[in-house]
């Protein structure tokens, strides 16, 4: 009877480097493991930071469904829910919600056509002084908003001295300021995601026939396309809500949704506040369900972050 000594060999070897990796194991019982308290603390941060982050807009949502006679305070948690307040939104307020949502929508659509070509320019062009560029781009960032607004007031003054035209409380003259303070939002996030563009694509583009139309209309654009939509969504943001800006630049009869309720909580308190409150915090909730849908929140906000 024949005997396959390759087989024996190789049952041999196998046996060797189990009883080796027997003989290295050690002996004894089983290592204890701890509680995983890093995990628990992890959970019990999150839920602080979660609570911190939405209490206050739980307070509002939940103040505004107080029915009842008028009150002076906020009155939370609400003792009669009913909706009352919300047919009682003043005119004022929803005329300043109205023009609060056209304006950021046409900033952001303004710091979308400068701030891409910008862009461009400083992370591709061969100009000289692209850092001092850079630098001025993100300037007003570092410049107070409530110094913004009072330069942007004397501006219009001696603008209007000069030419006879004065754009202190006009759309134009508050459309200029938010575009200012918007701008740096889109040409950060573009540079971002240009700096890490593989230039390939385009040469691949430019060596089938493609021109520099098509080329950035079809490569360039799509690529770049998380950084646009979370500077447009800074951008809308930023506008939305400013208050140092626009309260150097409205006028009485023409003003945004954040000074008409500065206004309100300054002069007398009305309940119909937080239920317009409300509705804005409703919205913004769904442009970000809206977003996540679109590209990803965390899309923008690597997007944003680099």
């Amino acid at each position: 009877m024949a005997i396959d000594k390759s087989n024996q060999t190789s049952s041999y070897s196998s046996m060797d480097m189990v009883t080796r990796l027997a003989a290295r194991r050690p002996v004894g019982p089983p290592p204890k493991r701890g509680l995983p308290w890093g995990k628990y603390f992890h959970y019990f941060f999150c839920s602080l930071s979660y609570i911190f982050l939405l209490s206050p807009m739980i307070v509002v949502i939940g103040a505004s469904l107080h029915g009842g006679e008028y009150y002076t305070a906020i009155k939370f948690p609400p003792d009669e829910p009913s909706l009352q307040w919300y047919w009682k939104i003043p005119k004022g307020q929803l005329e300043a919600l109205g023009l609060s949502f056209g304006l950021a929508g046409l900033t952001a659509l303004g710091a979308c056509i400068i701030g891409i070509p910008a862009a461009l320019g400083i992370v591709r062009g061969k100009i000289p002084g692209k850092t001092l560029i850079s630098a001025v781009f993100r300037a007003p960032l570092q410049i107070p908003a409530i110094v913004t607004g009072i330069a942007f007031l004397q501006l219009y003054y001696l603008f209007g001295d000069a030419t006879g035209l004065y754009f202190q409380g006009t759309f134009l003259g508050l459309y200029i300021g938010h575009l200012f303070v918007a701008t740096p939002y889109v040409v950060g996030t573009v540079t971002a995601i240009l700096q890490r563009f593989d230039t390939r694509l385009e040469e691949a583009s430019f060596s089938l026939g493609a021109s520099k139309l098509s080329t950035f209309r079809r490569v360039t654009l799509p690529v770049i396309m998380p950084g646009v939509y979370a500077g447009a969504l800074y951008a809308f943001m930023v506008s939305f809500g400013d208050v140092p800006i626009s309260i150097f630049l409205t006028a009485p009869g023409f003003v945004t949704y954040p000074i008409e309720l500065f206004y309100g909580m300054e002069n007398d308190f009305d309940p119909s506040i937080l239920a317009s409150a409300s509705l804005v915090i409703f919205f913004c909730l769904l442009v970000l369900l809206g977003m996540q849908k679109l590209v990803g929140l965390d899309t923008l906000l690597r997007s944003g972050s680099r």
